[in-house]
């Protein structure tokens, strides 16, 4: 067979395998097939599973890398040429505008379906250790929570580089809200701004943490995120197949056993949970690489087909003597804006520091409760990898609620504030105020 093939089969037979024996041979000997396991559960390559948003997330890290490393060649890092750059690469770079476009959906696509990701694996219980043994998935939960910290960092740092007044006073609201932790709080809106204003300092920070340090960050717990899954033996979904698919070894009588309990009217048995891999599993590839380039495909697409039906925002360039009226921080950030104005009480003479509750305070406590939550959980083995599973009703009940609360503040923060951040319906007709003050 191997004399039959030509030379590009003779390349690229692994892509392609003809046999069972074949497809095994090439994950083995490709570099890039070596990833993935020989092969995998028909339950892991469903959609209706995962939603393959692990995937999308990191082909929308690749096109942002991909843009990125791109637009770098064509960008310049100074407070005096970087909107002017920005320009030129929107209006006078051949195809520049749609380079710009597919960067900034790539970004904010990925905070979403990270987010959508995060919400996915607490909704099945995929954090939950299952019946295979050293299995660390809790680990693997936490570096989730940091994979989407980092991905929200890096975002944020690339709102400024555009260096125009959205940019400039999204950046300004957002660090402010930093400033109000508690003793660090000024000393770590120094280290991020290089001093106390945003000027080349800040802009040369934040686009060396935007293009070197985050990125390196979020590769780096890549990597670690998908090793750990491949030594917690894949996707929860295979624990809950395993657990319906007991076989049942007989115990050699020469050997001891202990720990193991004689029941009446049988001899001692082991029972393990193992997925019958002649008819649950299929080799990697091409099956798996098949549906890895279908969705890579399809995300390619729907962020081109955005960027060009969504024009990529530039407003006039950067005046910190002039502030937007309201002035808003990014949108995945717009919800700790609408709880800092939500928590800042007057009560007489005292007033409750809403930057501090709303701001520092509650989303220190969420995060501090993803991180330990999988700790904390009791549900049953049996309930990791299930949808919705019937042990963990309360506890998904309360975090879709949470969920629902930020969207709820980021929808009031994105359509229901008007100038001065004043509460408006959207039926309401703003007040003639200026747009800037």
């Amino acid at each position: 067979m191997e004399a039959k093939r030509g030379i590009f089969e003779k390349l690229f037979w692994t892509w392609t395998p003809k046999t069972e024996r074949e497809a095994g041979d090439s994950v083995v000997r490709n570099l890039l097939l070596h990833w993935f396991p020989a092969k995998v559960t028909n339950a892991s390559l469903s959609f209706g599973y995962s939603f393959w948003l692990g995937t999308i997330s990191a082909v929308l890290f690749a096109l942002l890398a991909l843009t990125g490393m791109i637009l770098m060649f064509l960008y310049v890092p100074s407070v005096e040429r970087a909107y002017q750059s920005i320009k030129d690469i929107e209006f006078a770079v051949a195809f520049g505008w749609y380079l710009r476009g597919v960067h900034r959906i790539s970004a904010h696509l990925m905070v979403a379906v990270v987010f959508l990701h995060m919400v996915r694996v607490f909704l099945t219980g995929a954090y939950r250790n299952g019946v295979a043994v050293h299995q660390n998935r809790p680990l693997n939960w936490i570096i989730g929570v940091a994979l989407l910290l980092c991905t929200l960092l890096l975002s944020f740092t690339g709102y400024l580089l555009p260096w125009d007044q959205l940019a400039y006073w999204a950046i300004m609201v957002g660090t402010n809200i930093a400033s109000a932790a508690p003793v660090v709080g000024e000393r770590i809106r120094f280290v991020l701004l290089g001093g106390n204003t945003i000027d080349q300092n800040t802009l040369i920070r934040f686009y060396v943490l935007h293009c070197f340090f985050l990125p390196v960050a979020v590769l780096f717990l890549f990597v670690w995120h998908m090793w750990r899954i491949r030594k917690d033996h894949g996707l929860a979904c295979v624990d809950r197949l395993a657990r319906t698919q007991k076989r049942i070894a007989a115990i050699v009588p020469t050997k001891t056993y202990s720990l193991l309990g004689v029941a009446k009217g049988r001899t001692v048995h082991v029972e393990a949970s193992l997925v019958d891999e002649e008819s649950e599993t299929v080799p990697s590839s091409p099956n798996l690489t098949q549906r890895l380039l279908v969705v890579t495909l399809v995300t390619v697409v729907a962020v081109s087909l955005l960027a060009i039906a969504l024009p990529t925002p530039l407003e006039e360039a950067a005046n910190p003597k002039v502030t937007p009226n309201p002035a808003k921080a990014p949108w995945y950030f717009l919800w700790l804006q609408e709880l800092v104005t939500d928590t800042t009480i007057h009560l007489g003479g005292f007033t409750v520091n809403g930057a501090f509750v709303g701001g520092i305070l509650i989303p220190g406590l969420i995060v501090a409760g993803l991180i330990v939550w999988p700790f904390l959980d009791r549900s049953p083995v049996s309930a990791a990898g299930v949808w919705f599973a019937a042990a963990r009703r309360r506890q998904n009940t309360i975090f879709l609620l949470l969920v629902l609360a930020v969207l709820v503040l980021t929808i009031i923060g994105t359509f229901l504030r008007g100038p001065f951040w004043h509460f408006y319906w959207p039926w309401d007709a703003w007040p003639e105020a200026p747009k800037h003050f």
